[in-house]
């Protein structure tokens, strides 16, 4: 994601920088390919931009706020991540007493290449909003102001994937459930004639969401935690995290197979640490 953000803004005439310090080969080979400027280091980079675009899994975007304002930087920094509310208000704090201004962002859909499917909603100062707004232009990355302060773009953000990936990894247990107690054949009968839709999702879900999962397990807490912020139950994201760190191993695979999917999701009690009810690791 935060290599077609960074080729969107080349795209419309921008100058994009990022730092390949600690990075891996495949990361690299993605920024070159997408025309961004290597320049090294963090502090090259806090050195040499204006505005600083955080894409990252939202359990680091804490720790990469904290990296960039102790490296001195005093721009624009705009955290685009999948975080609660709450942890982008932390963040904006830490920002802003580090002489920095601070940005919320929030993505939704996938990758930009293709105007129409990826916005990127900002709250905040107006200014800056603005500015980034008119550097994404007409762009690949469709850009949404939300009324309000920082927290409110993360709040679009979070409770737009509470429901997409949240009933994904809800999916994925329910036909693990079926698997676990031999009544595959009786939920696809089930499913084909009441909701024929999830005979079709299913296979769909797992090859695109198992190679993704570990990035989802830090995001399915930051939802949690936007729930209970709000005085809601967020037991059911605390457990939809389960079912994404489950399917770690499948980590950036290209090759999934769906039965493989669910049966990581199954084990023994002792396995799941579920011991009376739990075949089910969620």
């Amino acid at each position: 994601m935060g290599s077609s953000l960074g080729a969107a803004l080349v795209a419309q005439g921008n100058e994009v920088m990022w730092a390949s310090e600690g990075r891996s080969a495949a990361t690299r080979a993605r920024a070159e390919a997408d025309g961004l400027v290597d320049v090294g280091s963090l502090a090259a980079l806090v050195d040499r931009v204006t505005t600083l675009v955080s894409v990252c899994p939202p359990g680091d975007a804490s720790a990469v706020a904290a990296d960039v304002t102790a490296a001195g930087f005093t721009g624009v920094y705009v955290d685009a991540n999948a975080i609660a509310p709450a942890t982008a208000r932390r963040i904006e704090a830490l920002v802003h007493d580090a002489g920095a201004t601070f940005v919320d962002g929030g993505i939704i859909g996938p990758p930009a290449r293709h105007r129409g499917l990826t916005v990127l909603y900002l709250s905040g100062a107006t200014e800056p909003c603005a500015r980034l707004a008119e550097a994404f232009g007409e762009g690949p990355v469709m850009t949404q102001r939300v009324a309000g302060s920082a927290g409110a773009a993360s709040a679009v953000k979070v409770a737009f994937a509470a429901w997409t990936k949240g009933t994904s990894a809800l999916l994925l247990a329910a036909r693990a459930l079926a698997e676990a107690e031999g009544v595959t054949e009786g939920l696809d009968h089930a499913w084909s004639v009441l909701t024929p839709e999830l005979v079709e999702r299913l296979p769909v879900t797992a090859a695109g969401t198992a190679p993704k999962a570990w990035r989802f397990v830090g995001e399915m807490q930051e939802i949690a935690a936007a729930f209970e912020d709000a005085g809601l139950p967020g037991g059911f994201h605390h457990a939809a995290a389960s079912i994404y760190e489950a399917l770690a191993g499948l980590r950036d695979a290209d090759d999934v197979d769906t039965l493989d999917v669910l049966r990581r999701l199954v084990g023994p009690p002792e396995a799941t640490g579920a011991a009376e009810a739990g075949r089910v690791g969620a």
